[in-house]
């Protein structure tokens, strides 16, 4: 019986081998498209997007979520195969819940109402807004959620009548490609095509005249790159960037009530998440407290191969991406801070195995503080003054998200109200909901995800005004 990877992966002895980053071992070959090949799904994509507009709202609406039942049926087939290839386990906040997000955000998709609205209508004056197709857009992922974050860039892109073109990370090319195979089990064809290729093929579609808008989750230099390759065609950009995320643990929180949520705010997904707490700045009358509770919770979480059921935590997703977290601690060591787990490999084990680290007083311009490490790392930083913990806070060109951890909801909301990110959490972290608007402030990106406003910012917006009566 084949399988999904079998349907969408090179023969044997053609492709690029994929190896899983917890073992070494092969996981399948991806074909290595070309900018041709883009030309081509670009084309395909823009001969089926009027067919796929002319569907209307109430029909693509029906086949997202047939898709989405789609997705259902391949669930644990998806996760296993984004576990060997991506690194994360099975369990916990990772493979499963990924697949299992993938499915939800598809329905989310579906749901807000974007229909015409009237926006004027006084006797005198009548003015509608209409939400039309931008065409072909195309889709640029991430290793860290793959298949997630792909959905982010395909389902409303869908939903409002554009056809998409994916290109997938080189990290992680073969889960989007059986993604995109089960969804077009359902969908009409060349209404999503995924082109696996290398950066050559990336910096060819933010330039190409045939795509009029790019969806990108990535690194800031990266994201950079494409907002001026996209310039000379004017192409509509959502940019979802880099984060250095901080969270601020005021002096009436309880450091064991919070410490689960604490941790995983920090270490979802192996600390590789945009939006994940990279630096936690806790008062002085409760730092020990929670350097304590969190090393608890820290040590009681077990790591190892994605695809044995225990494990919680798995290896970070690349080498180069290991070497960046190993420096930054190797860094943070050598300035004196004070580690309270981990930071210390074994050179000699398989896999991309770093270990779940916590550093403690650590200075605020510390490296491991002032960049993003994207790995399993956490400084805690230690403050007396509140209102220099919101200025550290914000001291950095990024603002993806942040969190306040308090009890006292007046407290929180007043401290959130002083922290520039694109979401501020109230006790918790990086807990995106499809209903609420997601995007991020600063160096951190432009445009939003999620929700009515994030299926508009699909769709091109017009105004359509005149006298009273003269249309209805």
């Amino acid at each position: 019986m084949s399988t999904v990877l079998d349907e969408i992966q090179a023969p044997a002895g053609a492709g690029r081998v994929i190896t899983d980053p917890a073992t070494g071992d092969e996981v399948g070959r991806v074909p290595i498209a070309t900018t041709a090949d883009l030309d081509a799904a670009i084309a395909a994509a823009r001969a089926a997007q009027p067919s796929w507009a002319q569907l209307g709202d109430a029909r693509r609406v029906d086949l997202l979520n047939a898709a989405a039942d789609a997705l259902q049926e391949h669930a644990e087939e998806l996760a296993v195969l984004l576990s060997r290839e991506q690194g994360k386990p099975l369990n916990g906040p990772n493979a499963r819940f990924e697949v299992g997000a993938c499915e939800a955000w598809l329905r989310a998709s579906t749901a807000p109402d974007v229909s015409p609205q009237v926006l004027v209508d006084d006797g005198q004056i009548r003015a509608e807004i209409h939400y039309r197709p931008l065409g072909v857009v195309g889709a640029i992922g991430p290793w860290n959620w793959p298949m997630m974050i792909s959905i982010w860039q395909i389902a409303p892109n869908l939903r409002m009548g554009n056809t998409v073109v994916v290109k997938p990370s080189e990290f992680t090319p073969l889960s989007v490609l059986a993604l995109v195979s089960v969804l077009n089990t359902v969908l009409p064809p060349d209404v999503l095509i995924a082109v696996p290729g290398g950066r050559d093929v990336g910096e060819a579609m933010a330039a190409h005249p045939g795509i009029d808008k790019i969806m990108f989750t990535g690194s800031i230099p990266t994201g950079k790159a494409i907002i001026r390759s996209s310039a000379d065609t004017v192409k509509r950009v959502t940019m979802e960037l880099g984060g250095n995320d901080a969270g601020i643990v005021l002096d009436d929180a309880d450091p064991a009530a919070i410490a689960q949520d604490l941790f995983w705010g920090a270490f979802i997904n192996t600390g590789q998440t945009c939006a994940a707490l990279k630096r936690l700045y806790v008062p002085d009358s409760l730092y020990d407290a929670v350097c304590e509770e969190l090393t608890k919770v820290a040590a009681a979480t077990p790591m190892g191969v994605g695809l044995s059921e225990e494990n919680l935590l798995g290896p970070v997703q690349n080498r180069k991406q290991y070497d960046i977290v190993a420096s930054l601690v190797e860094q943070a060591k050598d300035s004196g801070a004070r580690v309270l787990l981990g930071g210390d490999p074994d050179p000699q084990a398989v896999g991309n195995f770093y270990p779940t680290t916590l550093v403690a007083d650590i200075d605020n311009d510390n490296p491991l503080v002032a960049q993003e490490q994207f790995g399993p790392a956490l400084p805690i930083i230690r403050y007396t003054n509140l209102q220099q913990a919101i200025a550290w806070a914000n001291g950095l060109e990024v603002g993806l998200g942040a969190s306040v951890w308090s009890p006292s909801p007046q407290r929180a909301r007043e401290v959130a109200m002083q922290l520039n990110a694109g979401t501020v959490w109230v006790n918790e972290h990086g807990a995106i909901d499809p209903r609420v608007p997601f995007g991020g402030a600063k160096g951190s990106g432009y445009g939003v995800e999620f929700g009515r406003e994030g299926l508009l910012e699909c769709a091109q917006a017009v105004s359509v005004k005149g006298p009273a009566g003269s249309f209805a």
